[in-house]
């Protein structure tokens, strides 16, 4: 067992090797991709399941393969085996590329990409003989995605918004002494109509808050005291 374990790559591996690295592929791939599937995520279970087997199955396909490696004299090439699993790697890129979403100032996926990316390394780990390198990755991988997120909801995060004020004939409006108690900023875009035909200032807000929905009504309701608001958006990041 302790050879099974730590041996790299031997030159013929059995068929209980083999069945060994895809089970354990497979159990991995489960594991994050039951996280990620209970986050409503595009890549879940099956998803990710796919992507770590496809990157095993071209590790032990060149594993299998490093008995031809080499050349003798008669030939003028030879055949880097390696080449085959790490296209495997790269090509997992584009799946992720097609995952990330932007919308204005809101990207979504990017997590889900690098958790394919991840995966991938893993599933080669594994295809590899790496037993214990696959499964401690497996591990650290789970506990980032999920005991970990806890901490979101324990951390101040930076939230944005655009907020439009109709401009009355005294210019500008200053907004400093609504946000200061509230410990936002504002920073002046520029001037806008809007469909009214009436002249609105547009702003950028940016704070600091646990609780973005609750902050975002309390910055919304003490402006709309003293300003009259034309449009009020939070910008945010979903991963």
């Amino acid at each position: 067992m302790s050879s099974f374990l730590t041996d790299a790559m031997p030159l013929t591996p059995s068929w209980w090797d083999i069945a060994a690295r895809i089970a354990l592929t497979v159990v991995a791939g489960g594991l994050i991709g039951l996280d990620r599937e209970r986050g409503g995520h595009v890549a879940g279970f099956r998803t990710t399941i796919l992507v770590a087997l496809a990157a095993c199955l071209a590790m032990i396909q060149a594993n299998l393969l490093l008995s031809t490696y080499g050349k003798t004299f008669n030939f003028f090439t030879q055949m880097d085996v390696l080449r085959f699993p790490l296209g495997v790697l790269t090509g997992v890129g584009f799946i992720g590329g097609g995952v990330i979403l932007r919308r204005g100032d809101t990207m979504t996926g990017v997590t889900t990409a690098a958790t394919m990316w991840f995966m991938t390394v893993v599933g080669l780990c594994f295809g590899g003989g790496q037993i214990v390198t696959g499964a401690v990755a497996t591990l650290v991988a789970f506990i980032v995605l999920s005991p970990m997120k806890q901490l979101d909801t324990w951390l101040r995060s930076e939230r944005k918004a655009t907020l439009v004020i109709y401009c009355s004939n005294s210019g500008i409006p200053d907004l400093s002494d609504v946000l200061s108690p509230l410990k936002c900023s504002a920073l002046f875009g520029s001037l806008k109509r809007i469909e009214d035909g009436r002249i609105g200032a547009a702003f950028e807000l940016r704070w600091l808050t646990k609780d973005p929905d609750a902050s975002a009504r309390a910055i919304l309701a003490a402006i709309s005291e003293s300003h009259d608001v034309a449009e009020f958006s939070i910008q945010s990041t979903t991963t």
